[in-house]
């Protein structure tokens, strides 16, 4: 029979504390987002009637969503933005999973040396200028995949990944040998299959990276047309004329100023982290090395 509790009253006035501040803590977290999605979809002429600060429109208006995605450079920048976040995440994942799966063995021979290299690297760089050198020396200059492989491994991120493969019970992997799996096979069919807390998590961390780079953008691409979505936000925020930007004439625009275009061009930065995010959420608090090992 299961035994009830009863909380004292400084329990509950210190978990009504504690309740109390996560709260303030989330709104401050939110009210920002919710402060831009507000101002995109509500006409400036209400916003500057109310101080600059509003809360609830009392009327709402798409038009400077319509605007943006009528214009051609942000949903663009917004279809290379996911090709880099997708194709940059996987080949990721790809090569931090290859580098990180050995690195994991101790009786891996020369082990200790790489990860010293590696380790090194977290330390010291070659700096702005010699990366720049290198990647015009590759070819590697206004093409996507200058904003891809110079940061195809993380050290912090692979010396994570190799920490929880070291982690995994021995005894799986012996198991999987003595059925006849090599070193591939168990990989592939034991390993990363327990290993998608880890492989999720790391994801999410490349994939926000890619989505929210853009020195990069600035760096290595001189084509207007290759601009990730950072890249055009970036430029819309420096430049005096939004309309130059999303190339489209001024007269287009006359009626929308430019803070309700650049915030909606914001939230359409923001959004679509926000609707992966849940779905990979539960990998971060739920393991999968439950019941792996039978005794």
């Amino acid at each position: 029979m299961p035994f009830l509790f009863k909380k004292s009253l400084s329990d509950r006035v210190a978990d009504g504390i504690i309740y109390l501040v996560l709260a303030l803590f989330g709104i401050a977290t939110l009210f920002p987002i919710y402060y831009v999605f507000v101002v995109s979809i509500t006409p400036y002429t209400e916003v500057l009637k109310n101080g600059g600060f509003l809360l609830i429109p009392k009327t709402i208006t798409f038009d400077a969503f319509q605007a943006i995605f009528s214009s051609g450079v942000v949903p663009r920048a917004l279809q290379i933005t996911v090709f880099i976040t997708v194709c940059g995440t996987v080949l990721n994942l790809l090569v931090t999973t290859l580098l990180a799966y050995p690195l994991s063995k101790k009786f891996l021979p020369g082990r200790n040396p790489v990860l010293l290299a590696l380790i090194f690297t977290m330390l010291f760089s070659g700096g702005l200028i010699p990366t720049f050198l290198t990647v015009k020396a590759v070819g590697l200059m206004n093409t996507l995949w200058a904003l891809i492989i110079p940061g195809l491994v993380s050290t912090f991120n692979l010396l994570i990944m190799k920490t929880y493969f070291e982690s995994l019970p021995p005894e799986i992997e012996e198991a999987a040998k003595v059925d006849g799996c090599g070193d591939a096979r168990t990989l592939m069919s034991i390993v990363l299959p327990l290993s998608m807390p880890i492989m999720a998590t790391l994801g999410l961390f490349y994939g926000v990276n890619h989505w929210n780079a853009y020195f990069g953008g600035i760096m290595y691409l001189n084509d207007r047309e290759l601009y990730p979505l950072q890249v055009v936000l970036r430029n819309m925020i420096i430049t005096p004329s939004v309309s130059q930007e999303l190339a489209v004439p001024q007269t287009q625009l006359s009626a929308l100023p430019p803070e309700s275009i650049k915030m909606a061009t914001v939230v359409v930065a923001i959004v679509p982290v926000l609707i992966v995010y849940p779905f990979l959420q539960k990998y971060f608090i739920k393991g999968m090395l439950l019941g792996a090992v039978k005794g």
